[in-house]
């Protein structure tokens, strides 16, 4: 269960990160649409599960690595938003959320 404090800078990374993916991720990862799903903290704030889910692109894995290789760089930027609200900026991991793909699959299946 996380606390109160967890969530709260839960959500405002999740926000952060994903206004860095709309207006500088054009820049770094072209076109695809990076959508920031969930944030779970660590029950000291230093790392941040980062759930994504990743449309309008054609190679998924590729752009994973593209987002794993940027980490540092999308750090530096949500440190400079959120320097002065969180007093640690957290170790970011990426990992890829496909239950919306799960639940499309689901979907045909039951269609058919």
């Amino acid at each position: 269960m996380d606390s109160i404090r967890q969530q709260k800078a839960a959500r405002l990374i999740q926000k952060e990160l994903a206004e860095i993916f709309l207006l500088d991720g054009k820049n770094m990862f072209g076109n695809a649409m990076i959508t920031v799903t969930t944030v779970r903290l660590s029950p000291d704030m230093s790392i941040a599960k980062v759930y994504l889910s990743l449309f309008a692109v054609k190679d998924k894995d590729s752009l994973f690595k593209d987002i794993q290789i940027y980490t540092s760089e999308l750090r530096k930027l949500l440190g400079q938003r959120i320097g002065k609200q969180v007093r640690i900026i957290p170790e970011l991991k990426f990992f890829i959320d496909d239950s919306l793909d799960y639940m499309e699959k689901i979907d045909k299946a039951l269609k058919q």
